[in-house]
């Protein structure tokens, strides 16, 4: 063949080829919509802002062919309905904390905190790699769900309190604002609990409506205002060591997506992990102390407080694993997940963060 022929087939073909490719390139990346309903206020930059970061990051991984619009709590849903959004495909994502849906099944508790369960690098430890995420999942798919962990808290404070808790006689017929399953282990022992949104639950303190409510802890406190109206701020959370958070996708709508789409929402939720977990640690400090600052009375639970509370909830834990599957395997797991880790943590961890704590005290 001569040459210019040679380079007229060669061309034909090449651009036969490019024709090809350029469709199937553009099928791959497909544009995207999806709406993100969320349990959050607006007025909350650190988990409401942390679904605006996961929103942008999905974006710049796609090129922005895969745009996720977040909504506060109350846009399109209620903030404690986000699960029954996105199971019935109201919305394609949701971002919640899974423990507001223990009264579909108590079990959901062990998605964000189990109360005197784990502590924050625990729980995304036991998640990932302990086989925590596999058996959220298996729950979640009853409800045409399916779930990635992302932002957490950090453990959380005990919360704000119009008198002072002295005994456990304090704790009954106290109306306190208490999300998931720990408001159980409350009941037991007396008080009334009462689950809110975030941004019902000032109104509520206010009014007299409750005595008590927890939420977060000192930066998100303060900007819901709560120590306008309760003056006793206690520690710690133990309903809570952590507070876990997840992305939560319609099943139908997750398996439709490109592979490459889904590895981005999975990349994504994890680097919000990282946004929020860290803000909420540069942030909390000098919360705390403005609050005390402008008047916030920083208190400790009593120990016979906390040891009943402790011995209530280990009663409930035993009885619900006799009678709920889901539940019995999760606390079966995260037992012995936290039983196995915790010797690491006593020797690294706790000891140097003691000795520096020490050590702070003579500085």
């Amino acid at each position: 063949m001569k040459r210019r022929d040679f380079l007229k087939v060669t061309g034909v073909g090449l651009a036969a080829s490019t024709a090809v490719a350029a469709p199937a390139i553009a099928q791959s990346s497909p544009e995207v919509r999806w709406r993100y309903a969320t349990s959050w206020p607006k007025a909350l930059d650190t988990l409401y802002g942390g679904c605006e970061y996961f929103c942008k990051q999905v974006a710049d991984i796609t090129d922005n062919k895969f745009q996720i619009q977040p909504f506060a709590a109350g846009e399109i849903v209620p903030g404690l309905q986000v699960l029954d959004a996105v199971s019935n495909g109201t919305v394609e994502i949701g971002n919640t904390a899974l423990y507001y849906y223990w009264g579909k099944n108590p079990a959901f508790t062990f998605a964000t905190a189990l109360p005197f369960g784990l502590n924050t690098r625990q729980q995304i430890s036991w998640l990932l790699w302990g086989g925590g995420q596999d058996l959220v999942n298996d729950l979640l798919k009853e409800h045409n769900v399916y779930g990635i962990p992302t932002g957490s808290t950090g453990a959380q404070m005990g919360g704000w309190f119009r008198k002072e808790i002295k005994t456990l006689d304090d704790l009954k017929g106290l109306k306190m604002r208490i999300g998931g399953f720990a408001g159980t282990i409350l009941a037991k022992l007396g008080c009334v609990p009462q689950q809110l949104a975030g941004g019902d639950i000032y109104p509520a303190l206010e009014k007299g409506t409750i005595d008590a409510a927890e939420w977060v802890g000192p930066y998100d406190d303060e900007k819901l205002g709560f120590a306008k109206v309760a003056k006793y701020y206690y520690y710690p959370g133990w309903w809570e060591g952590t507070s876990q958070g997840h992305n939560i996708m319609n099943i139908e709508k997750w398996n439709a997506l490109p592979k490459h789409y889904q590895a981005a929402i999975d990349a994504a939720s994890r680097d919000t992990f990282t946004w929020i977990t860290g803000k909420y640690d540069a942030l909390n400090a000098p919360a705390l102390k403005r609050l005390i600052v402008n008047g916030a009375i920083l208190k400790g639970f009593p120990q016979e407080v906390l040891e009943a509370c402790y011995n209530a909830a280990n009663e409930i834990y035993a009885d619900l694993s006799k009678t709920n599957a889901h539940f019995g395997k999760m606390h079966a797991s995260m037992t012995a997940f936290k039983n196995d880790s915790l010797p690491w943590t006593q020797v690294a961890e706790l000891s140097y963060d003691s000795f520096m704590a020490r050590m702070r005290t003579k500085t």
